[in-house]
């Protein structure tokens, strides 16, 4: 990780959990870290938390919503002209509604795919146009994806949800397909964990804590950390090894239950 102290990252829903994770092993390894969100405050908390933990990089955050193409945009530009550029972009922001096929809502589905394909193709596009104008060749785009994104569960609440997944499996493919044929050295990779004790459950099962609990309870999950781990390992590679496509589960996690 030697190459990367004092480049600066970007993590997406930076604010809890895998994000949260994620900015605490960029900064612990020295790099300068842009973390957003729409909860500012915990940003600031987790701003406290990396400074008094001494790390030797730095956590800036900064309040987005990945809803509003006009918030990102913005974001990018105050990164140019505060930092330069992006060099490494995590994203990692991810939603999960309730909102089956046959009885979900169209807004829950439009939320879906403006948080889990839409902000993340725009933060690509745009954190490739920042490496690009300062000639940065060696940069890294980390889409966190789920298992979900490789296979369908019978699981009827995120079934939507997997279609977004799916379509983060196609779009990291399709990047690292556009990043050759732009005779660059970029590197594109998809992260997919199970599950992982965060409080993803939690909010997919808002009128239903008792589902959450059963999720998390059959066996040990992942910890947020362990992304973060996958994170760094494929940062870690020599610039010249792509490491395209890690899945990472619970050795409990045979498969997510069958039906909820």
């Amino acid at each position: 990780m030697d190459r990367w102290r004092g480049r600066v990252a970007l993590v997406t829903g930076a604010s809890v959990g895998i994000g949260a994770a994620i900015v605490k092993e960029l900064v612990r390894f020295g790099m300068r870290v842009v973390g957003c969100a729409r909860d500012i405050e915990k940003l600031q908390i987790l701003a406290a938390e990396c400074q008094t933990a001494g790390y030797s990089g730095v956590f800036m955050p900064f309040k987005c919503d990945l809803n509003n193409e006009e918030e990102i945009l913005s974001m990018f530009s105050a990164i140019k002209e505060q930092h330069k550029g992006v060099d490494v972009c995590i994203n990692n922001a991810g939603l999960a509604l309730p909102e089956p096929l046959l009885s979900g809502k169209t807004s829950g589905w439009k939320n879906l795919l403006n948080v889990n394909v839409l902000a993340l193709s725009i933060c690509t596009r745009e954190a490739y146009q920042s490496m690009k104008e300062r000639n940065v060749d060696d940069g890294h785009i980390v889409n966190i994806n789920s298992v979900c994104g490789h296979q369908v569960l019978h699981l009827t609440d995120m079934h939507f949800y997997t279609a977004t997944k799916f379509a983060v499996t196609a779009l990291t493919e399709s990047l690292r397909q556009e990043l050759r044929d732009a005779n660059t050295n970029i590197r594109a990779t998809s992260i997919s964990p199970g599950m992982v004790e965060t409080e993803f459950a939690w909010r997919l099962h808002r009128d239903n804590p008792a589902k959450a609990v059963a999720k998390y309870s059959q066996f040990k999950p992942l910890e947020a950390v362990d992304v973060a781990n996958a994170v760094i390992y494929v940062l870690s590679a020599p610039p010249n090894v792509q490491i395209e496509d890690i899945q990472v589960q619970a050795v409990g996690q045979v498969s997510l239950p069958l039906a909820v």
